[in-house]
């Protein structure tokens, strides 16, 4: 299985990129899922930036508390997307999952997604840990828990 680097990744692979993906790699749960969209078909046309990185470049539009709270996705024009929008944008890029952006594209279905990743994000920490139980292992296990924020 492919697993996420564990690096910064540079601006010109940034660039080369349709979509840069932020997630928290001190979540298990969080690393399973990256891990996931990085090993299918169209996962090299994804940058991943692990946010629990305390040198991970995030922009001059996104903090650390806000990229750790929420998934987040900068497109190739630079616009950043977070929630269910961000998957959306990943989804659309990855041939294995265009048909699921297809059918986040019917109004209303976004909004629905919203607020079912609204649902999920208290519970997150709790469905991490059973992930951890269950043999997850988060890809920045040193700084786990140093800079979860939600």
């Amino acid at each position: 299985m492919h697993q996420v680097k564990n690096e910064i990744l540079t601006a010109d692979r940034e660039s080369a990129s349709e979509a840069t993906v932020y997630f928290d790699g001190s979540c298990p749960l969080c690393t399973v899922e990256i891990d996931h969209y990085a090993s299918r078909e169209g996962g090299d046309k994804l940058c991943f930036v692990d946010v629990s990185k305390s040198d991970a470049e995030l922009g001059s539009d996104l903090n650390a508390q806000d990229a750790m709270r929420r998934f987040h996705v900068r497109l190739s024009d630079r616009t950043l997307v977070s929630g269910a929008r961000g998957f959306v944008e990943v989804w659309n890029i990855l041939p294995g999952w265009r048909w699921a952006a297809r059918l986040a594209r019917i109004p209303g279905i976004t909004l629905m997604l919203e607020v079912a990743y609204r649902l999920f994000l208290p519970i997150r920490p709790a469905l991490s840990k059973i992930a951890l139980w269950l043999g997850a292992k988060p890809s920045n296990p040193k700084e786990q828990g140093q800079r979860r924020v939600g």
